[in-house]
């Protein structure tokens, strides 16, 4: 498997797509509500995963894809396995804040080997594979490598928080994490938009990223991209980070940081 080759099918997909969307948030969205938690989906988030599916399936017919909206195609367990988040962010689309981007990774035996995050609003692509170290790509320059320098504030982290969508704002384990780092940290983002977040992280915009049961489909890209520019990922207490896709939500909570930062977030979030 070239993963190069397939870094580059990865981005020039999420750049067309990105294309789409961009032009498409310009007309009518065509909003409908999505489940039973306030949750919506337009026709962009389909629009653009039709266009992600054929790209990706035309190039690895034998691969398998999870998507946000048609869930699994292909095999389950394969060898090889996509995951593409046509629309991250579409809540904030629905408003009309220009907040969102476009996610895919590949997964090699549910271990992430490949991460692609674009932002239409930015012209920005951001990317890892294994082993290589993150770069950014933005018009005609490519291949800027990311490695964000530790800067702490004495007024406390900059962190980013996230939740999955089957994650209720009752849950008592949620509520008292939200509480801690709002009176600890210096701001909180909620962005809805998660992948952005590892983003910024990667970039050394935000000091940390907590999460809590993230969304399988929105994790991997984001969080190996912030591996590869040095990030570390940790369990919320502390433990080893579940890097596998195939675990079960509660192996998908975790507080990402620079690794000299990590003693302060660890000691925050107690």
């Amino acid at each position: 498997m070239d993963l190069e080759h397939a870094r580059t099918i990865a981005v020039e997909a999420a750049e067309s797509a990105g294309a789409l969307l961009s032009e498409g948030t310009r007309g009518a969205l065509g909003v409908r509500a999505k489940g039973d938690a306030g949750d919506v989906v337009t026709d962009l988030d389909l629009a653009s995963e039709k266009l992600l599916l054929e790209r990706i399936l035309t190039a690895y017919p034998s691969h398998s894809v999870i998507a946000e909206e048609s869930g699994l195609v292909g095999a389950a367990g394969g060898e090889w396995t996509w995951l593409v988040d046509p629309l991250d962010g579409t809540n904030n689309v629905a408003i009309g804040l220009p907040t969102y981007v476009v996610g895919v990774a590949l997964c090699h035996d549910g271990l992430p080997v490949l991460g692609v995050v674009h932002d239409p609003v930015s012209a920005q692509t951001w990317s890892a594979v294994r082993g290589q170290g993150a770069v950014s790509s933005c018009g005609t320059s490519y291949g800027v490598r990311l490695a964000p320098a530790y800067a702490p504030s004495p007024h406390g982290p900059l962190l980013a928080w996230t939740q999955g969508y089957d994650v209720t704002r009752a849950d008592p384990a949620v509520r008292a994490l939200k509480s801690t780092l709002e009176l600890k940290a210096r701001r909180v983002l909620q962005l809805w938009a998660p992948l952005l977040a590892w983003a910024m992280l990667a970039r050394g915009d935000i000091d940390g990223f907590v999460g809590y049961r993230a969304g399988v489909v929105d994790l991997p890209a984001g969080a190996l991209l912030a591996q590869e520019a040095g990030i570390e990922i940790r369990a919320l207490d502390g433990g080893p980070f579940e890097e596998r896709v195939s675990g079960p939500a509660e192996v998908r909570s975790f507080v990402a940081g620079h690794p000299q930062a990590m003693p302060e977030l660890l000691a925050l979030l107690r």
